[in-house]
């Protein structure tokens, strides 16, 4: 329908999540009225996060060094980890002020009807964390399960709960108050606050 280099752009933008054909439209056409400077800073930004941005070594949180800012900060308990599904997760977290803890990214939850099952995931990077033994500095306590509080996030939760219990550390997941179905990323502050203050034992 319009000229090849529009319609690429089109089609490419509609590939991004939450945005249909027409929001495509939309964008596209907004962002042939930005100047060359601002086009040029958007795409200069775009390659740029590609090329800098990894994952962090230890909890496999977005980062431009080889340890993301949590990791690196020593002032954090380190006797506590909060698993999240991504990265996303971690930032409404932090908003709440409630948790100074560490964390794991999972990078996704368990869903078979997507193929994607445990190993799939980051967890065995998780049970290697939880390896320590009890009574050592480093030794991991509680393990918060912060996995939305969907069906998919609830299978996780308990897939997990399952495995780590063994261990003899103590498995929490986020107390009432988070929307069943909702994602955690967009929980606001206070229900989120309240979830992880009242956080309970994964049985």
């Amino acid at each position: 329908m319009y000229a090849e280099p529009i319609q690429r752009l089109i089609d490419e933008l509609a590939r991004l999540p939450g945005i249909g054909p027409k929001s495509a439209q939309r964008v596209a056409f907004h962002l042939l009225k930005l100047s060359e400077d601002d086009a040029g800073r958007l795409a200069d930004a775009i390659v740029d996060v590609k090329a800098r941005v990894r994952l962090c070594d230890v909890c496999f949180n977005v980062s431009d060094q080889e340890l993301c800012e949590y990791c690196r900060d020593d002032r954090r308990d380190r006797t506590m980890i909060c698993v999240v599904q991504e990265p996303p997760d971690i930032v409404a977290l932090e908003r709440t002020r409630e948790y100074d803890g560490l964390y794991h990214v999972l990078q996704g939850h368990i869903s078979p009807i997507e193929g994607i099952g445990p190993e799939d995931l980051r967890i065995a990077e998780l049970l290697e964390r939880l390896k320590a033994p009890p009574g050592s500095p480093e030794a991991i306590q509680e393990v918060i399960v912060a996995t939305n509080p969907n069906i998919e996030g609830e299978a996780t939760a308990m897939y997990l709960g399952r495995l780590i219990g063994p261990l003899g550390v103590k498995v929490t997941r986020l107390a009432s108050g988070l929307p069943v179905g909702g994602d955690l990323e967009y929980a606001d502050e206070v229900t989120l606050g309240r979830a992880l203050s009242g956080r309970r034992r994964i049985q």
